[in-house]
């Protein structure tokens, strides 16, 4: 059985506007131990699918579907279940640490209230055990730094306190949000490498959620690819790097910068811009952007799925793929 399993999750946000479908239908499966990358542009529905079933949206926001977190149903747990859950055995990194850490508090006190919180400890316990996480994400002298607050530390530091306060509770399935989005290219490796190396000491399992395919390319052991809400192609790292099904795929692979590039190569984009969540298109989202488009386009592609497990939602179909019926999950025509 899956540590996670997510079965036809929708979410909606109602808006003066109309109602924007954020997340349209989405399957995954997140087992033990496993890390997944979940990949796509701004605006593919990445970070609300994660915050819906941790029960994290906003006020105008509904979700529908099932999240199955040891069996559980998360979207059916009240507010104060889901409290015992978050943190202890789910835990989250947000994107940008700053907004996510108190200015007012201290790095310790914000760290001890989780884990006397959560476990139990008392305080001498609980300060003790947040100088250990620190100083396992690399805070150089953790008993001092401890007693500092959040401006006092780098973009980089703040990102990895953020990653301490996730790990305080060893939980079973840490999810990272863009962890290392807003900072430079050199802390952004150290980040995911280190959140890598400390997910294989612990044994977790890591949904690692990110617009940059490059940046999972060493870590994640599967890829959904995510555009408009909903998943277009998935499969294993290799699978999805060296033979992409989905033209949406091929396009962000094809505009990764890479050094064994030509320099003369020009880098190549996606032309146009994601679809209004107000108003989705008839047929394949990714159509109008698509140079391989045609005329069935216009009607909702198939899913495909091959004997392996990946699949990939297009009217070109998948290498020994065959399709499964959207209603029941079973093989169509």
């Amino acid at each position: 059985m899956a540590l996670l399993s997510v079965s036809n999750l929708e979410v909606e946000f109602a808006t003066v506007e109309g109602t924007v479908k954020a997340v349209n239908g989405m399957d995954f499966d997140v087992h033990e131990g496993e890390t997944l990358a979940i990949v796509g542009e701004s605006g593919a529905g990445k970070s609300q699918m994660v915050l819906s079933f941790m029960g994290l949206l906003a006020e105008n926001g509904s979700v529908s579907g099932e999240a199955l977190f040891k069996g559980t149903d998360l979207l059916k747990m009240q507010p104060k279940e889901l409290n015992s859950i978050r943190g202890k055995h789910i835990a989250m990194i947000f994107q940008d640490p700053m907004t996510s850490l108190n200015p007012f508090l201290s790095i310790e006190k914000q760290m001890m209230e989780v884990v006397m919180h959560h476990q139990g400890l008392r305080r001498d316990e609980a300060r003790a055990h947040a100088i250990e996480m620190l100083r396992a994400v690399r805070i150089p002298d953790p008993e001092e730094r401890i007693k500092q607050y959040p401006h006092e530390y780098s973009g980089g530091m703040r990102q990895r306190v953020m990653i301490a306060i996730g790990l305080l509770c060893a939980p079973e399935l840490l999810i990272a949000d863009e962890p290392s989005t807003a900072l430079d290219v050199t802390v952004q490796a150290q980040i995911t490498e280190l959140v890598s190396e400390l997910r294989k000491e612990t044994n977790m399992s890591l949904v690692l959620i990110t617009h940059d395919l490059s940046a999972v390319a060493e870590i994640a052991d599967r890829i959904i690819v995510m555009y408009a809400g909903e998943a277009v192609e998935t499969g294993t790292v290799d699978e999805i790097f060296y033979s992409p099904q989905h033209p949406y795929t091929r396009g962000l692979i094809a505009s990764v910068p890479r050094l064994d590039r030509v320099s003369d190569d020009e880098l190549q984009a996606i032309p146009g811009n994601p679809p209004n969540l107000l108003a989705l298109p008839v047929g394949c989202s990714f159509r109008d952007r698509c140079s391989e488009a045609t005329e069935q386009c216009t009607e909702r592609p198939p899913l495909w799925r091959a004997d392996s497990g990946r699949t990939s939602r297009c009217i070109q179909g998948i290498e020994g793929g065959e399709v499964i019926s959207e209603s029941d999950g079973e093989t169509g025509e």
